[in-house]
């Protein structure tokens, strides 16, 4: 018997579908990520956006296109958002929703939609590792109400996974980088130990640990401390941002201003001046003037960004924000194709401020990472491999480099 288990959307939704290929495998499936024929079908699904949502359904019928006559069992946040609109398609069979996605491997010939509410962290199997870098979920929900986001009505309240077990997974999954990860990683705690003493714990484990997305509020002198003592932590900061106007940033209800997230890049470079510090910018959020956007793209620059993720607006009904006008698609699309080139500019000179230099990286299946998040591409590279490089030029969408050593 096959199964595939095919995921949108988000690194933790990633990890989560790892997690069941690896509970299938202990019942008899040979599994598999990729669509193709199955005998079952899981599909993980994403909400995040409208098209998010809309590829999503889209998906059943691109896997019964393999095998109609295979059941179809659909999780994740679009199935939680509108559980009945899969359920009423064809050869969708199983129904559930963000939560409790471990469920799934004890109710597979059950029929119908069954959803409920995730009191305490899900614990998984150790996910299925698929990529070179293992991903490790620490958290999962989120009690920050932005006010376009849907997930913590999809995914629930902040719950945390016990720092034993985090360091049981990650002694035991032999990979030589770790990606924390989570829906809020910055409201980690167990007990005492909140993400900087999660970071001790992790120290000794022989692996580089890089951090998921975090939030603005946990950058602090004894969380920059802690990184540095733990001493196996890249860094590479993934600091969400949004927006560059401190006014949409309270339309957004984002708890900061601009001025205080740019103390946070300070304050990062102060401990790790060559750390790369990526976000994430909305374009086009309702009420967002010329003035705004222009804040937008000015804070690129002044937070010296490596990479930024830039996308549009969109409209999620169930959010504080629904309720307000959008703004036009051709204002939106205006604004994108402008601040992707101010995003593009910065990349490119955050990289070329390492041309010349020494890096750690490592190796997938086309090209890899250094610590501070450089794409890396190399002659001679294997997938696994953690060698030394010489940055060269510039090259594809990140630098071309000579091996000088390699490391394991």
């Amino acid at each position: 018997m096959k199964a595939c288990v095919f995921t949108l959307g988000c690194k933790m939704n990633e990890v989560e579908s790892a997690s069941l290929m690896r509970g299938l495998e202990a019942r008899g499936y040979e599994t598999t990520n990729e669509l193709g024929y199955a005998d079952l079908y899981l599909l993980n699904t994403c909400a995040v956006t409208a098209e998010a949502e809309r590829k999503s359904r889209q998906a059943v019928a691109r896997m019964r296109k393999f095998n109609p006559a295979a059941p179809v069992v659909v999780c994740g946040c679009a199935s939680e958002q509108n559980a009945e609109a899969f359920l009423e398609k064809e050869g969708v069979v199983l129904v559930l929703g963000a939560q409790n996605k471990g469920k799934v491997l004890n109710i597979l010939e059950k029929r119908g939609i069954f959803r409920e509410t995730e009191r305490s962290f899900c614990e998984l199997p150790y996910p299925k590792q698929t990529k070179t870098r293992a991903f490790l979920r620490i958290q999962d929900g989120c009690n920050r109400f932005c006010s376009y986001c849907l997930i913590p009505y999809l995914r629930g309240r902040t719950r945390s996974r016990s720092a034993e077990s985090v360091l049981a997974e990650a002694k035991s999954c032999g990979a030589k980088e770790i990606v924390l990860t989570g829906i809020d990683i910055s409201s980690y705690r167990d007990g005492e130990i909140g993400l900087g003493e999660l970071l001790l714990l992790l120290k000794d484990v022989p692996a580089r640990i890089r951090l998921g997305s975090l939030e603005e509020g946990i950058v602090d002198e004894k969380f920059l401390l802690q990184m540095k003592e733990a001493g196996n932590v890249a860094p590479h900061f993934h600091l969400s941002l949004q927006s560059g106007s401190t006014a949409v940033l309270k339309a957004m209800n984002r708890r900061y201003t601009r001025e205080e997230y740019l103390a946070c890049c300070r304050k990062i470079y102060e401990f790790f001046p060559d750390a790369a510090i990526t976000t994430d910018i909305i374009v086009g959020f309702p009420d967002e003037t010329d003035e705004d956007f222009e804040e937008s793209l000015s804070v690129i620059g002044e937070a010296r960004f490596a990479r930024v993720h830039c996308f549009p607006f969109s409209s999620r009904p169930g959010t504080v924000a629904a309720k307000k006008q959008d703004l036009p698609a051709a204002v939106k699309k205006e604004r994108m194709g402008r601040i992707s080139e101010v995003a593009k500019r910065a990349e490119t000179a955050y990289i070329s401020r390492f041309l010349g230099t020494e890096r750690t990286v490592l190796f997938e299946e086309d090209g890899g990472y250094s610590e501070n998040y450089i794409r890396v591409y190399a002659a001679g590279a294997a997938e696994g491999m953690l060698a030394r490089v010489k940055l060269l030029r510039s090259y594809r969408d990140g630098a071309f480099a000579e091996i000088t050593e390699v490391i394991k």
